[in-house]
């Protein structure tokens, strides 16, 4: 297996892709406010919390293709990239778990996949390395977790719209928590085969 390598090609920081990243961090507490407002006695703004999720998941896929198409992969884009991607189902997680849409089991299998890979992030530092590149699964997987959430959230209602949003939502939740624990075992062979020296780690 060889592990991905995504070489830097600008130091540039005001890069258009690295300022779509920044905006969906901005975008994190944002969101979480809106979803956890009504457990504080405040409006319910369901809405707003899906236009978010929403543009989150657009400029996710802008970022990285615009990147690639422009030549503005750049070492604090791969850096804000995942973080951005991982406060988004972390956030996400939370408000929902505690608005108590999303169940705490499969909350608590999220997260302890987030637990599993930042164990091996110490391994990776002390010969030298920072975090690997990520993959083409590992993002199939957020992708698959950033779609179902916004119609997790449609599906609280009644009708048939919001019963299939729904059933679609508990779909890709399911397809999304395989790949994200899939993501996670081959990004622990990866750290193994480095340790082992079998490959060579990614150079920016």
């Amino acid at each position: 297996m060889e592990v991905q390598e995504t070489r830097v090609q600008t130091d540039r920081v005001l890069t258009i892709p690295n300022l779509l990243s920044m905006a969906r961090l901005v975008g994190v507490p944002v969101f979480l406010w809106l979803i956890l407002w009504p457990k504080f006695d405040g409006p319910n703004n369901d809405g707003w919390a899906l236009l978010i999720l929403a543009a989150s998941g657009v400029s996710d896929y802008l970022d990285g293709k615009l990147a690639r198409r422009w030549g503005q992969i750049s070492r604090l884009g791969q850096i804000l990239d995942p973080l951005a991607d991982r406060l988004y189902v972390l956030s996400t997680l939370l408000g929902l778990t505690w608005r108590q849409i999303l169940p705490w089991w499969l909350t608590a299998i999220l997260l302890a996949r987030e637990v599993f890979l930042a164990g091996l992030l110490p391994i990776l530092n002390r010969r030298g390395y920072g975090p690997l590149n990520v993959s083409f699964l590992g993002k199939a997987a957020t992708f698959n977790l950033m779609y179902a959430f916004p119609l997790l959230l449609l599906g609280q209602g009644q009708g048939w719209f919001h019963q299939t949003a729904e059933v679609v939502s508990w779909a890709f939740i399911w397809w999304g928590t395989v790949l994200y624990w899939w993501a996670g075992l081959l990004y622990a062979v990866q750290v193994r085969q480095i340790v082992r020296g079998t490959v060579a780690a990614p150079t920016p």
